[in-house]
């Protein structure tokens, strides 16, 4: 049995101009020690995603209208909210995607990591904080005894986001939801940052859900990927299927939009033309189709069944049928995937 399992996910925001229809049927599974990347362009449904694993959807205006969200064979969905106190930071931490916003400007970050560790470990004050020291120094913060009482304010924006993993980690949870960690950093802080919680996930055995733009990071770093567009999964599989067997237009897209360092300097970037589809009425038929150079009369009138290209690798697409016309992906990347 998969450590996560999330099934036929719907999640709706009741706002004033009506119904924004989030999240549409996503379904993964998460294993023991594995890596999942979650990707896509903004407004897609990753963050609601992850949120709501967390239970952390604000109600109202959000509700999760359907499915089930399996953790070690427990559905999240029909915990009482002190029972998901019991497991958020303790069996599942999250890290946020602007630590500054984060983190609560008014107490220390060592408090801040110490917090969990007594509501969920029990322990005293003292054991606390010396656990606190233990994780800023296995994060990489210099003279972690003196920065343990600091503000964040005092932390540059890489030695934040290092604490907000100290935070995230001090209880050793299962899993580790990371939303778009990197987003503020540097190009070196960003690999600093991603070596850290691949090496924080070999001596711990976490199982980390990576949500990123950022698909050099995810053809370095997960085991798996999803891929997500208009609130739902197009495709996912594991990272040698997505990046060197993709099978949706609109991974073809994302992976086309990448540079790479062999481009000659006059190679023009293709772009995905077009907006992403109105959520508040969302497209009967396939999400893409507006965008998809690809599109049939029949992508516009109906979503397409799930085809198995291999037990790892799925897709939702009419291309895949066998009476469609056999297309030409023009891929031209060549990623080093792990």
């Amino acid at each position: 049995m998969a450590l996560l399992e999330v099934e036929n996910l719907h999640v709706s925001f009741q706002t004033y101009g009506g119904e924004v229809h989030a999240v549409r049927g996503v379904s993964f599974s998460l294993e023991k020690g594995e890596t999942l990347a979650i990707v896509g362009e903004s407004g897609s449904g990753k963050s609601v995603t992850a949120q709501s694993i967390m239970r952390l959807i604000p109600t109202p205006p959000g509700i999760i209208k359907e499915g089930e969200i399996r953790f070690d064979g427990k559905d999240l969905l029909t915990l009482s909210e002190k029972e998901m106190f019991g497991i958020r930071g303790s069996e599942i931490g999250m890290i946020f995607q602007d630590p500054m916003t984060s983190l609560n400007p008014t107490m220390t970050v060592g408090r801040q990591i110490m917090e969990g560790l007594i509501w969920h470990q029990g322990i005293d004050k003292r054991a606390a904080r010396e656990r606190a020291i233990e994780m800023l120094r296995l994060v990489g913060i210099p003279t972690p005894e003196k920065r343990v009482d600091q503000y964040p304010h005092e932390f540059s924006g890489g030695m934040r986001q290092r604490a907000m993993i100290a935070i995230a980690m001090a209880c050793n949870p299962k899993i580790l939801i990371a939303d778009e960690p990197t987003t503020a950093l540097d190009v070196t802080i960003q690999a600093q940052i991603m070596e850290l919680m691949k090496e924080l996930q070999e001596k711990t055995g976490t199982a980390i859900i990576l949500i990123t733009h950022d698909l050099g990071v995810v053809a370095e770093t997960a085991h798996k990927v999803a891929v997500m567009y208009g609130g739902k999964v197009v495709e996912y599989g594991t990272v040698e299927e997505i990046f060197y067997r993709p099978r949706h237009p609109y991974t073809w897209g994302l992976l086309n939009s990448m540079p790479r360092l062999d481009m000659e300097r006059d190679t023009e970037l293709q772009s995905i033309p077009g907006s992403p589809p109105d959520l508040f009425k969302p497209p009967q038929g396939c999400p893409f189709a507006d965008r998809c150079p690809h599109a049939m009369n029949i992508c516009h009138e109906m979503m397409p069944e799930k085809t198995e290209a291999s037990s790892s690798h799925g897709v939702y697409c009419w291309l895949e049928h066998p009476q469609a016309p056999r297309v030409d992906r023009g891929l031209r990347v060549n990623i080093s995937a792990k």
